[in-house]
């Protein structure tokens, strides 16, 4: 089949879930034999090209910065980005059998949805996140944020198939309602499925992630020093980069924390990787998260994970308290301290726990079968042209 994958971002040149998922989405396809486009905004130096093994990748617009200094998406990309998709497809929708494209930013679905009847094209759709009104009203204001829940709500209103990635936005697809059948993909984690033994754990605890607001990662920081009034030894391992970032070494140097709580900003995967399977817990903060994969690869280390409870939080879905982790009720220094305490009294009984955990979960959770579902879909007389 001829397939086009539309994502404004591609890994490894900006870092995130939806990037890891369309990179192995390209290359999962072209190695199943498909001829697979990847439509794009460039994120790389003139003169460069970008390679997907199998893929070709084409861009529909230049370089732009996609975040502004606080962190928030800006504007400006997605118009251009949904510009660039309409041109493509008015040229070429004919060359494909299936469009699939993230949601988000939302104006590349909505040339995709106007094409549509001229390209003759199946429109697949990734919802990696349904946001409610009262978040896009504290993400945009009042009136940025009625106009973003009505763009969102014209994307719902696109007869597609749908994919999500966890059963909160699952509940949000289906109480919009979305135009077209949904399907719950589980699975995005790539590694091993055999657990590991897990390691003894230094008394360490981490973060991996992008430095933005809603991640609040820079609530790790006070956390920190609180526990270490119970547990003297404890240190910290941040890792990842973005605007909050000089938020949490201004923290670090104000808790008095330099010689315990280590920066290092955006390394390589094989080194965090390393750092969460020897970690004694990870401590995701986030007020919003679209899946939460980095819980997944904790726990396949038998490393347990400390999330947050909040509505638009579905790495708490992650989660079975007492098996793989604990969910704090805040981000405040109370309650991640506690959690953090919680973590380490219960010693390698939770490690064990967690192991086996994943033990049992690991073939929902696999990035495999939600690629052999989104295949499967691409043939299935169910998604809507």
């Amino acid at each position: 089949m001829r397939i086009c994958l539309v994502y404004d971002c591609l890994f490894p040149y900006t870092v995130g879930g939806a990037e890891r998922w369309y990179r192995n989405l390209g290359e999962r396809l072209a190695a199943d034999g498909h001829e697979v486009t990847y439509l794009t905004l460039r994120q790389w130096k003139p003169g460069e090209r970008a390679e997907v093994a199998g893929v070709r990748v084409v861009t529909a617009g230049p370089r732009m910065e996609l975040y502004t200094e606080s962190g928030r998406r800006r504007i400006l990309p997605p118009l251009v980005f949904g510009a660039g998709v309409l041109w493509h497809l008015l040229r070429h929708g004919r060359s494909y059998d299936v469009v699939h494209t993230a949601s988000f930013p939302y104006f590349s679905l909505l040339a995709a949805a106007l094409v549509r009847s001229l390209g003759r094209f199946r429109l697949v759709v990734d919802w990696h996140e349904v946001w409610s009104r009262d978040y896009w009203r504290e993400y945009l204001g009042p009136i940025g944020g009625r106009i973003g829940d009505a763009v969102q709500t014209l994307c719902l209103r696109v007869p597609q198939r749908a994919f999500c990635f966890s059963r909160l936005h699952e509940r949000r697809l289906l109480a919009a309602p979305v135009n077209g059948d949904v399907t719950v993909l589980e699975g995005e984690y790539a590694g091993p499925l055999e657990p590991r033994d897990p390691v003894r754990a230094e008394p360490v605890v981490a973060f991996a992630g992008r430095h933005i607001p809603e991640k609040r990662v820079s609530a790790l920081v006070p956390a920190l020093a609180l526990a270490r009034e119970r547990i003297p030894e404890l240190r910290g391992e941040i890792y990842g980069d973005g605007p909050e970032r000089g938020e949490v070494l201004r923290l670090r140097a104000e808790h008095g924390l330099d010689d315990v709580l280590d920066v290092p900003g955006r390394v390589e995967a094989e080194r965090v990787e390393r750092a969460l399977a020897r970690s004694l817990c990870m401590v995701l903060p986030s007020s919003r998260e679209g899946y939460g994969l980095v819980v997944v690869e904790a726990s396949a280390a038998g490393t347990p994970s400390i999330v947050v409870a909040g509505p638009d939080n579905a790495a708490t879905g992650l989660i079975d308290e007492g098996e793989n982790g604990y969910i704090a009720p805040s981000a405040s220094a109370v309650d991640l301290a506690a959690a953090i305490e919680r973590v380490h009294a219960e010693g390698q009984g939770l490690r064990d726990r967690t192991a086996a955990w994943f033990r049992a979960n690991a073939e929902r959770l696999s990035l495999s079968g939600s690629l052999d579902k989104v295949t499967d879909s691409y043939r299935s007389s169910s998604a809507r042209r």
